[in-house]
């Protein structure tokens, strides 16, 4: 039998029972609509989660102030003097792995502009922060190495400080108030988003380090330094380095803790990606049970089809039909049923996933691999559901199916 009209044949067996069809079809679109909207949900929030830790920056390397033990009481965080501008510039210096090394000094104070006010983080950095967090500026231009070491009273603005303060207002050139101090606005950053932790990144305000320092913290100490290695395999190297080299400037020596912290907030969003992959796994392999239920229930279909044909089986055979084309002819019937199932089950996996994004604004990201999948998934479930059913209508004695 050609395949064209094994494909007619198919159709209008399908047709003479239409309802019946339409539910064993119903049963693969649902799972295969299932599965699409499922692996697109997952994939959107995983490729939302990579480019939050490509936002963090190119090689990062965050060493932040550690506490330290004075006379048996454990000191905060932020409450010690334990990273110092010469720290930052003998990494600079000593350690060839690192490149970019901006010292910081962080705190939270309101900003005022004319009648608006905002309450936002003011980052003390160097102009190499920019370098090291790869994030460019959208508009104006960021500070010098001048005016890092006079202390100039400039800054660059976050969009979400941009946007409380100014509105639709260009900020460039006008000069705002940080803890009472007025600071001319120079440069406005391109829009970053959300951090892997969930905090805004475009809630800041830029200066240069010594500014805040000197004139808004009123200390002479650092509170961060971050720096970037030379290359993704450098960077555990430059921590072991690092680690070396501050150990030895603070004089510790022995069992002596770390007056400072490695931290890796890549590492805590490469967590949550796995986590995401297992979970859209998950999701996946959840659809594709829908998928083999829909397929035992193409082959309890076609069971019952062959129970009802059996005496035009007998008839074919006895008109010298072979038994490969009875094989072929149930067969292909079984794989159209899952085949014409599958587009439609593509057709609502393409319409739940944009509604997902609409509706529930969760981030989709619809792969033409995933519909491959769950089109050679469909297609499969017709020829293994369909094969045990197609060898019984072709194994029938052509007497003893005309006696029925």
């Amino acid at each position: 039998m050609e395949f064209a009209t094994g494909i007619r044949t198919a159709l209008r067996a399908l047709a003479r029972h239409k309802l019946r069809s339409g539910l064993a079809m119903l049963g693969i679109s649902i799972g295969v609509g299932a599965f699409i909207c499922s692996v697109a949900v997952g994939q959107g929030a995983s490729r939302q989660i990579e480019e939050q830790i490509r936002s963090l920056g190119d090689n990062m390397i965050w060493i932040e102030a550690g506490g330290r033990n004075v006379n048996g009481v454990r000191t905060g965080t932020y409450g010690t003097r334990s990273l110092m501008l010469g720290d930052a510039r003998a990494i600079q210096q000593e350690i060839p792995l690192v490149v970019n090394v901006s010292p910081h000094v962080n705190t939270r104070v309101p900003v005022v502009y004319q009648d608006q006010n905002w309450f936002t983080m003011v980052r003390g950095v160097a102009p190499e922060y920019l370098l090291v967090r790869h994030w460019p500026v959208a508009s104006g231009s960021s500070f010098s190495p001048d005016d890092v070491e006079y202390a100039a009273k400039v800054c660059v603005l976050g969009q979400t400080v941009v946007t409380t303060l100014f509105g639709e207002d260009d900020p460039i050139g006008q000069t705002i108030r940080v803890k009472k101090i007025p600071c001319k606005v120079i440069g406005v950053l391109a829009v970053k988003g959300q951090s892997p932790i969930g905090q805004d990144q475009d809630d800041v305000v830029l200066m240069p380090f010594t500014t805040v320092q000197k004139m808004v913290k009123g200390i002479y100490w650092l509170d961060d330094i971050m720096c970037s290695a030379v290359s993704p395999e450098a960077i555990a190297p430059a921590e072991e380095e690092i680690v070396a080299l501050l150990r030895e400037r603070h004089h510790l020596v022995g069992d002596r803790e770390d007056d400072f912290n490695l931290r890796h907030p890549a590492d805590v969003a490469q967590a949550g990606a796995e986590a995401q992959r297992t979970m859209t796994l998950l999701l996946a392999w959840i659809a594709s049970v829908a998928l083999v239920v829909a397929g035992i229930g193409i082959m309890n279909i076609m069971l019952v089809s062959v129970t009802e044909r059996t005496r035009e089986i007998g008839i074919r055979l006895a008109v010298g039909a072979r038994t490969r084309d009875i094989l072929f002819q149930f067969l292909t019937e079984a794989v159209t049923l899952a085949l014409i199932g599958g587009g439609i089950g593509i057709g609502l996996g393409l319409v739940g996933s944009y509604g997902i994004a609409y509706f529930a604004e969760w981030r989709t990201l619809i792969r033409p691999d995933a519909i491959g999948v769950a089109v050679g998934f469909a297609s499969g479930l017709g020829i293994f559901f369909g094969f045990y059913p197609a060898r019984k209508a072709s194994r029938l004695d052509p007497i003893e199916a005309l006696s029925r």
